[in-house]
């Protein structure tokens, strides 16, 4: 795992990376789409403790694990009032339209 305590900026040469953030109210900010491009990330807070907000570019959109077609420029989020330690999601990238959910565990919500 590589633990984050701030906001990061994902880089395309993390594909491959697992994230591990136990802070709350912190952002990853997602590279532009590219096939084949893997991250997951991992909440390690205390239950209830973090949000944690998943920001694609502005043209991509997160879809799939069951929250349905993703919209351009829409964050992903690990509700606080819900989240539990290990709650995660993997995402992988598909090169056109963005980003798909190929794991999820926990309550995550679409930005409306």
């Amino acid at each position: 795992f590589i633990t984050k305590i701030e906001d990061y900026t994902v880089l395309v040469t993390d594909s491959g990376a697992k994230f591990a953030i136990a802070t709350d109210a912190k952002t990853f900010t997602l590279p532009s789409t590219a096939k084949g491009l893997v991250y997951e990330f991992w909440n390690t807070g205390a239950d209830g403790n973090n949000i944690i907000t998943i920001s694609p570019a502005a043209a991509d959109a997160i879809s799939g694990g069951g929250l349905g077609a993703g919209v351009d420029n829409k964050d992903l989020i690990n509700t606080k009032a819900t989240a539990k330690k290990y709650d995660m999601v993997r995402l992988v990238g598909d090169g056109a339209d963005g980003w798909i959910i190929t794991k999820i565990i926990g309550t995550w919500a679409k930005e409306a």
